[in-house]
C-alpha cells in the first residue's frame, strides 16, 4: 500500500511538472526497477555462505533425510556426495516413497556396501498429506540424531556443506542466538531452454523482494524464509514444533516451515550454498512448468501478493527496454534516459547475481522475457487454483485450498 502510494504521488508530481505519457511511464519503470535493486543491494552482503571451512571443530553426528520418489537418476549421486563429507558423522536415511522405478533397488545395492546407509519403505500416504511432507515426518521418526538434515535427493553436497550448516546451527562456541532452523540455497544447475529461463529468478526474487535485515534480526514469522532442497533442524525444535505434521498439505516446506519454527520463537536463517551443493531440480519444460507452478500460489502467486508482484515485475523489468526504444525513437530524451536507468538497474542485479551464484548468462540475457513467462506462469497457477484444478508432482495430485 505504501509503494502504491508513493508511486501515485510521483505520477502527480510529474503530472503537475507537465511530463509527457511517455516520461510518465518511464519514470515508473525506473521506480519500480529501483525497489528490488536497492533491497538486492542490501540483501547480497547478507546472503552469505555459511560456517566456517573444515576446521577440526567438533560438530554434533547429523541424520542425513533423504524422501525420494522415483529418482533412480539422481538418488546415486546424492548418496555418494554425502558419503565424501568430512569433518562430520552422519548416518543416512533414504525413504523410498512408493517408487515405480529403480530407487529402491540403487539404494538397497549401495546400503549394503555402506552400514551408515539405510533404506526405508514409506507407509501408504494419508489423506491430507502432502507427498514430501509426510516423507520427511516419517524420516524424522526414523532418525536416530539431534540434528536432521532434510536433503532433496536431486541435491549433491560438497565435502564442506553439511560441516558448515552444522557450525551455523551448533551456536555454542560462536556466542550467537540459538538456530533452530537453518537452511540453503544450493546452485541451480539448468540444461534446457525454460531451465535457464526461470530458475534463476529465484535469487532474483528472493533477494529483490525480501528484506533479509528482517529475517536476520527479528523471529517474526512474516520475516521466515527457506530453501526445501536442503534444510538442517534441531531435533527438539523440529518435534516441539510439529515440523512437518504442521505443515501436512503444502507444497512448500522451505517457505513455511521456518514460519512454523518461527511462530514458537525459534530462530532461523537461510545461507548462500552455491559453492557448497548443486542441485538440478528439472529436466524439461514440462517439469519446470509443473514444478514452479505446484508451489506458485503459496509464494508470488498468492491473491494477496500476484497484483502487487506483477506492477512491479511488469513496470520494473519487462517495460524498460521497450519504452526505452520507444523514447528513443520519439526523440524523447528525458524519458529515454529514465527507462535506460531501469534497465540498468534489471541487468545490473542480474548480472551481479549470475556472477555471484554462478547462474546462466543466456537467462541474463534474456531476463525481461524470463520475468514475462515467470508472470504468466504465476497467474496460470492462480487460475487453476481458483477452478479447482489440483496441482500435480510426482504422479500425485494435489488439491491446494
Amino acid at each position: 500500500m505504501t509503494l502504491t502510494l508513493l508511486l501515485q504521488t510521483d505520477f502527480a508530481n510529474a503530472t503537475t511538472l507537465g511530463m509527457s505519457g511517455i516520461s510518465l511511464v518511464a519514470l515508473g519503470t525506473l521506480l519500480a526497477a529501483a525497489v528490488p535493486a536497492l533491497l538486492f543491494a542490501l540483501n547480497v552482503w547478507l546472503f552469505r555462505r555459511p560456517g566456517q571451512g573444515w576446521n577440526r571443530r567438533t560438530l554434533p553426528t547429523v541424520s542425513v533425510l533423504i524422501p525420494a520418489r522415483n529418482e533412480e537418476l539422481s538418488i546415486e549421486a546424492s548418496i555418494k556426495a554425502v558419503m565424501r563429507s568430512r569433518g562430520v558423522d552422519w548416518e543416512l536415511v533414504v525413504l523410498d516413497d512408493g517408487s515405480t522405478d529403480r530407487t529402491a533397488e540403487i539404494v538397497k545395492a549401495i546400503a549394503e556396501v555402506h552400514p551408515r546407509v539405510r533404506l526405508e519403505t514409506a507407509p501408504p500416504l494419508p489423506d491430507g498429506w502432502n507427498g514430501k511432507q509426510h516423507a520427511c515426518w516419517v524420516l524424522a521418526a526414523k532418525a536416530s540424531q539431534d540434528v536432521f538434515c532434510f536433503l532433496d535427493a536431486d541435491v549433491r553436497v560438497g565435502p564442506e556443506a553439511l560441516y558448515r550448516m552444522l557450525s551455523e546451527i551448533n551456536y555454542t562456541e560462536t556466542g550467537e542466538p540459538e538456530r533452530a532452523l537453518v537452511s540453503g540455497f544450493p546452485r541451480q544447475e539448468t540444461g534446457t531452454f525454460l531451465e535457464w529461463l526461470l530458475l534463476p529468478l529465484i535469487h532474483f526474487v528472493l533477494l529483490g523482494f525480501l528484506p533479509l535485515a528482517g529475517e536476520r534480526w527479528s523471529r517474526r514469522a512474516g520475516f521466515a524464509a527457506g530453501c526445501g532442497q536442503m534444510l538442517m533442524v534441531k531435533r527438539q525444535a523440529y518435534f516441539a514444533s510439529g515440523g512437518h505434521s504442521a505443515i501436512p498439505t503444502t507444497m512448500h516446506d522451505g517457505l513455511l516451515l521456518p514460519q512454523v519454527f518461527r511462530r514458537l520463537g525459534f530462530r532461523t536463517r537461510v545461507y548462500d550454498l552455491s559453492q557448497d551443493a548443486v542441485c538440478r531440480m528439472y529436466r524439461n519444460a514440462g517439469q519446470v512448468w509443473a514444478g514452479l507452478s505446484k508451489n506458485a500460489t503459496e509464494g508470488m502467486a498468492s491473491p494477496g501478493r500476484i497484483g502487487v508482484f506483477t506492477v512491479l515485475l511488469l513496470l520494473g523489468q519487462v517495460l524498460p527496454l521497450p519504452v526505452w526504444i520507444w523514447a528513443t525513437l520519439m526523440h524523447d530524451d528525458g524519458a529515454a534516459s529514465l527507462a535506460f536507468g531501469a534497465l540498468v538497474l534489471g541487468y545490473g542485479v542480474r548480472v551481479i547475481s549470475a556472477i555471484c551464484y554462478r547462474q546462466s548468462w543466456r537467462g541474463t540475457l534474456l531476463h525481461p522475457l524470463g520475468v514475462m513467462t515467470l508472470l504468466t506462469l504465476q497467474w496460470a497457477s492462480l487460475a487453476g487454483r481458483l477452478r479447482g484444478k489440483p496441482a500435480t508432482w510426482k504422479q500425485r495430485a494435489y488439491r491446494v485450498e
